[in-house]
């Protein structure tokens, strides 16, 4: 029988996003459910007037815009990311299309509670353009990858993954929107069952 979570026992999560949302989207939609163990607080993101933050306050989630462009050095974003973390008790961070390289600094804080989806089945293609490097490499299965976010270029620990197949008549196009379907699907249930890791650790 599934357990279903109080609003207050409930994980205080904030997504980092850096434009549209879409995953972010998929992860509120996966939050209506009253057994979801996540509790979306807050959306950041880095840049402004992104649709991303539209979509967040439509789901009467509180966003906020901390332009990176605005301090003078990485460590400077990341401390007003944190001072905003933590006042409002975060518990997880998700980061959902967020283009920023993170620092030790933040992510020595948020360790096991740092997460990160990326568009290609890890260890294989790592970093940008995994469509148009999966099709070169002729590999007959992509997909995507939920991982925690460690010091390295996407290679966290993997908390779990989508396999879809390559057809011969694939175009980055076409491959991308196949592997996006199965992110909304992989990335709130493996947040969902880190929330439920977090949860029973309280």
């Amino acid at each position: 029988m599934t357990q279903a979570f109080t609003t207050h026992s409930k994980i205080k999560t904030a997504i980092l996003i850096s434009g549209r949302g879409s995953n972010m989207v998929a992860l509120l939609n996966a939050a209506q459910n009253v057994d979801c163990a996540t509790n979306y607080a807050l959306v950041i993101s880095n840049v402004s007037n992104v649709e991303g933050l539209q979509k967040a306050a439509e789901f009467g989630v509180e966003t906020l815009c901390i332009d990176h462009k605005q301090f003078a050095t990485r460590e400077a974003f990341e401390q007003a990311v944190q001072t905003e973390l933590e006042a409002r008790g975060i518990e997880l961070v998700v980061l959902s299309g967020f283009m920023r390289v993170l620092t030790p600094w933040f992510i020595s804080r948020w360790k096991n509670k740092l997460i990160n989806i990326h568009p290609a089945l890890l260890p294989a293609f790592p970093g940008l353009h995994t469509h148009k490097r999966a099709l070169e490499a002729g590999v007959k299965h992509h997909g995507a990858t939920v991982h925690f976010v460690d010091e390295g270029v996407d290679t966290g620990e993997i908390i779990a993954q989508f396999a879809v197949p390559v057809f011969k008549n694939d175009t980055e196009e076409s491959l991308s929107k196949r592997v996006l379907n199965a992110e909304h699907m992989l990335f709130p249930f493996a947040v969902q069952q880190i929330s439920v890791q977090l949860q029973h650790k309280k």
